[in-house]
């Protein structure tokens, strides 16, 4: 026991390197995406996150979203917990037959204006589960759905570009 006490004690900590997008990108695309929706909203992005069945990986990316690196409260966008003050749904994963009534739910309580984002290939066609004996299919099979957000998993920064996306008036 000692032997592995000390093992532990001299070896360096193992940790991930900081991710790779610079400061002032992430800063930048954040800042684009507060502008865009205190301009169509006239006040901050309220974002509740719906797991509709995933396997949690587009999770663990909107959850970095909140963290020291990206810190989107900074600029005035924030993750809500009740979808009536919630102005995007974020859903991941392939709606299973036991979510299909709390998505359906969940979205017929957030108030207009608002919009879906499905995030994840799972969201949009149900990528590795699709065919499952357990799954409903994609998001759009379900609710309307405004925008896809591709990747397995997206990483935070196609998250922010895709709530940029969202937000900004289309021509």
């Amino acid at each position: 026991m000692r032997k592995f006490l000390f093992q532990g004690l001299l070896r360096s900590p193992l940790t991930e390197p900081v991710p790779t997008p610079a400061d002032a990108a992430v800063a930048e695309l954040a800042d684009a995406l507060a502008k865009a929706s205190r301009r169509r909203l006239g006040r901050s992005l309220s974002i509740r996150e719906v797991d509709a069945g995933s396997c949690n990986g587009c999770e663990l990316e909107i959850h970095a979203l909140g963290n020291a690196f990206y810190d989107l409260e900074r600029f005035g966008l924030r993750f809500v917990a009740s979808p009536r003050h919630a102005d995007v749904l974020l859903v991941t994963g392939p709606v299973t037959k036991n979510m299909r009534e709390a998505l359906e739910r969940t979205y017929a309580a957030t108030p207009d204006p608002k919009w879906v984002v499905a995030v994840g290939d799972c969201a949009f066609d149900g990528g590795v589960f699709a065919g499952s004996y357990a799954c409903v299919g994609a998001v759009s099979e379900v609710i309307p759905v405004d925008l896809h957000i591709r990747g397995c998993p997206p990483d935070p920064v196609t998250l922010l570009q895709g709530l940029i996306a969202l937000v900004e008036p289309r021509m």
